[in-house]
């Protein structure tokens, strides 16, 4: 394996109880607790590749996740909560498939 992709660093970002059972994979846990715009930031300069973020977070800061994925190399990925889904991450996954296939594939006939 090569050093740089050993080195790629992971995080999850949300309500605490959602976002500690990551730990135990390897990844990093975090609570936004000064601000989920500065959080993001700061993770993105740190050399996080992928913040795993509990979609509740994610669709009340869906314009900060805009900004931070057009001008950072970094992946926000909406993850479900302890409470449930909202379904955004569905709907991301549908979306993106849709603009490069040009249909939407998921559809029920």
């Amino acid at each position: 394996m090569s050093d740089k992709i050993s080195k790629l660093l992971m995080a999850a970002v949300g309500d605490f109880e959602s976002v500690l059972p990551f730990q135990a994979v390897g990844v990093t846990p975090f609570t936004p607790e000064g601000g989920l715009r500065d959080l993001l930031i700061r993770l993105a300069k740190e050399q996080y590749a992928v913040v795993f973020l509990v979609d509740t977070f994610y669709v009340d800061n869906i314009d900060i996740v805009e900004e931070i994925n057009e001008n950072y190399r970094i992946s926000i990925i909406p993850i479900p909560g302890i409470r449930g889904s909202t379904g955004i991450g569905i709907r991301n996954i549908r979306n993106s498939v849709e603009r490069a296939v040009g249909m939407d594939i998921f559809a029920v006939k």
